[in-house]
Order: structure tokens, then sequence, then C-alpha cells
């Protein structure tokens, strides 16, 4: 998954969860779980972006 793609997913969770939040309540089952759910998708993107910084200084480091 691209770094365009992951962000859009990101923006959409994050969406449905506000919405969740405005009908259900911050402490509802539904918002846990979508709360829950943008975390991991959070947690995915962070790691996606570290491999892309390790991948960047690594290639620096060999052209230097």
């Amino acid at each position: 998954m691209s770094k365009q793609e992951m962000l859009l997913k990101i923006e959409k969770k994050r969406s449905e969860l506000a919405k969740i939040v405005q009908h259900t309540g911050l402490n509802s089952d539904p918002a846990l779980q979508g709360s829950q759910e943008l975390d991991h998708l959070l947690n995915q993107y962070t790691k996606l972006y570290e491999q892309h910084l390790h991948t960047m200084n690594y290639s620096k480091k060999m052209f230097q």
C-alpha cells in the first residue's frame, strides 16, 4: 500500500470515528473499536514511514 493510500485510509477512519463519537459517545463500544482501528492504521503508517527513512539513510551512506 502506498503512502497516499494509507493516508486516505487514515482520514476515512478518522472521519468515521468522529461520526460514531457524535452519535454514540466517546466511551461507547463502537467508538472504542473505531479508535483501536485508527490506532492500528496509524501504527502501520508509522512503520511504513520509518522503513522509508531507514532506506533513505542507508542509500545516502552507500553513495557518500
